[in-house]
């Protein structure tokens, strides 16, 4: 079953995380298909708008938790590390900087950044969850539509993790630096209603994929040149310096801290809390 899933209809490519038995939770093969997806969305003639969304219950609930545990048993989780200690050779992905010149990105960034990378505004759907790598690839889109509900976190401290995946550069933009730190240290939920609130995301919605398809194709209706260039002058009050170092900083401080001994106590500590009852 493929763990992602996309058509493009009258310029308006519709891409959803696909592994709904599992709250759309973030694999191996998830993380592959995503990036590829993006990649290819790259290069879509005619696209004129995206929206992404989770199959079933939620957006996304985060990282698998097959790699929470390899990490508390300090073993390879990412394919890159489980090829390696296989004696194998993983090949580079066809764009490394996907917009961000002169910086190869992990393929966390990359699955959160390429959405960046289009030129094309995108729309993220939020229901259920959107929690900690989940809720970063959400930031990664231009627009964030959420239901009532939904709960929303950047739940990487409760494993030990800081976020590594474009969140610590993406979301002091969004919510302001106070309400960040408060986000990414206390691993705090918020629901759908405060998200808007504080500006984690855009607008509630009883339906948020339906109103993220129907603005999507209100967008396609535009001059596409206009709506290109759009997102492009409004990307340029990030500051592109400040954002590659970020990234850089991000990547370097999970290959020092993934597998330390405070992070794999922090792995098992969560692990044994979820037993109780």
């Amino acid at each position: 079953m493929d763990c992602v899933l996309c058509e493009v209809s009258d310029g308006v490519a519709d891409v959803r995380l696909n592994r709904p038995d599992q709250l759309n939770a973030l694999n191996d093969a998830m993380f592959a298909q995503l990036i590829a997806v993006g990649e290819r969305l790259l290069d879509e003639p005619g696209l004129r708008a995206v929206v992404l969304s989770g199959a079933g219950r939620a957006f996304c609930a985060g990282l698998d938790f097959t790699a929470f545990r390899a990490q508390a048993d300090a073993e390879p989780w990412r394919p890159e590390a489980v090829a390696q200690a296989d004696g194998q050779e993983t090949p580079a992905a066809p764009r490394d900087d996907f917009g961000v010149p002169g910086l190869v990105l992990p393929r966390g960034q990359k699955a959160v950044w390429v959405w960046q990378a289009l030129e094309v505004p995108v729309i993220a759907a939020v229901h259920g969850f959107a929690l900690g790598g989940g809720l970063q690839i959400a930031l990664g889109a231009d627009i964030r539509l959420v239901s009532a509900d939904a709960r929303l976190g950047v739940l990487e401290m409760d494993w030990g993790l800081t976020p590594d995946m474009c969140g610590t550069q993406i979301l002091p933009r969004l919510v302001g630096l106070d309400v960040a730190k408060e986000l990414a240290l206390t691993a705090r939920k918020v629901t759908g209603e405060e998200a808007v609130r504080i500006g984690l995301a855009t607008r509630v919605c009883p339906d948020p994929r339906a109103e993220a398809l129907a603005m999507a194709n209100t967008i396609a209706r535009r001059n596409s040149d206009a709506v290109r260039a759009a997102k492009s002058l409004l990307n340029r009050a990030w500051d592109a310096e400040a954002m590659k170092a970020g990234f850089r900083a991000e990547r370097d401080f999970m290959e020092r801290n993934v597998g330390s001994p405070l992070q794999r106590e922090a792995v098992r500590t969560r692990l044994e809390s979820m037993k109780r009852p």
